[in-house]
């Protein structure tokens, strides 16, 4: 439904942000990696964008924010593996950086997974499983991208 939200930065701590879009302030879920983005490139108060992702449930709606498309992308991939919701999802974002979960992905390595607050061995093995050939076969269409474009 919201593909970004872009407006000024009202708020911040480990987990949330707050975008204030026209006197209106979203409360984004957040990993720990777009909110070291943020305190990088946003004092408080200033405008912002952060793509977006809404998760309904029964129970709930919510929005996650990520600082860039590319962190929006990997959550989403996260979020196909059986037993990984948009909590399980953000943990993982906030223990390592997309480019140490790809690595990771492609190596194998359940470890570096598994080191993300309450993910566990055999969620971490079937990220592994369920989504290295995903993986590789995007590595395999940009980099083909990549070479015909030059």
């Amino acid at each position: 439904m919201f593909y970004y939200l872009s407006g000024i930065l009202a708020h911040r701590e480990a987990g949330i942000a707050v975008i204030d879009c026209g006197g209106v302030g979203y409360k984004l879920t957040i990993s720990q990696n777009t909110l070291s983005a943020l305190d990088r490139a946003a004092p408080r108060s200033e405008k912002v964008k952060l793509y977006t992702y809404m998760a309904v449930r029964e129970d709930e709606v919510e929005l996650f924010g990520f600082y860039t498309e590319e962190e929006l992308s990997a959550f989403k991939l996260l979020i196909t593996v059986s037993g990984v919701g948009p909590k399980a999802a953000m943990a993982i974002l906030s223990a390592l950086s997309v480019k140490n979960l790809t690595f990771a992905i492609l190596s194998g390595d359940v470890r570096s997974i598994s080191s993300a607050n309450g993910v566990g061995a055999k969620t971490a093995a079937r990220v592994v499983l369920e989504l290295k050939d995903k993986i590789a076969k995007l590595y395999a269409v940009s980099a083909t991208d990549n070479s015909d474009g030059g």
